[in-house]
């Protein structure tokens, strides 16, 4: 019998969040969908104080439209890297092409090639860029916490992109 009831419980406290929180992704989504041509948006040139070496970032989808996750393209040139960071509710690249690099912070340098899902959680300090010889484009999702997706900090040395820490 209470075993019973416990069940019964859980199932009923399972029903009622289920509904709030499909209530409240219904309340912050489109009624229909939406279509973002490519192209439509500008490319952005990575900042000097973000990026070392030439990056682009071509944006797919803001968080207004999908509710806290945004998307872009990042391309990174041959030698160009993020400074180290973290982001709040974590974040998900999908390498599409060339050759990059990601480290955490007091880990090794891991190479990813396309195809390659690297999924960072929640305040992990990492970087991430293209190999010394090879381009890297990669499509990046992160979700915003207060308005902000990631917090930027100090850039990585020549010595740690080289890997020897």
């Amino acid at each position: 019998m209470k075993c019973l009831l416990t069940t019964l419980l859980t199932v009923s406290l399972l029903t009622i969040t289920s509904f709030q929180v499909n209530a409240q992704i219904q309340s912050n989504h489109l009624k229909s969908q939406k279509i973002i041509k490519n192209g439509t948006q500008a490319s952005i040139k990575g900042s000097d104080k973000f990026f070392t070496g030439e990056v682009r970032i071509d944006p797919l989808f803001p968080s207004a439209t999908s509710g806290r996750a945004s998307g872009a393209y990042v391309t990174f040139e041959p030698g160009a890297h993020s400074a180290w960071h973290t982001h709040p509710l974590g974040q998900t690249l999908i390498v599409t092409s060339g050759l990059g690099y990601t480290q955490e912070w007091g880990g090794p340098i891991v190479k990813i090639y396309p195809g390659d899902v690297v999924i960072c959680p929640p305040g992990v300090k990492h970087w991430h860029g293209a190999s010394k010889q090879n381009a890297m484009t990669h499509i990046s999702v992160a979700e915003e916490l207060d308005g902000k997706n990631v917090e930027w900090m100090e850039k990585v040395t020549d010595v740690q992109y080289q890997g020897k820490q």
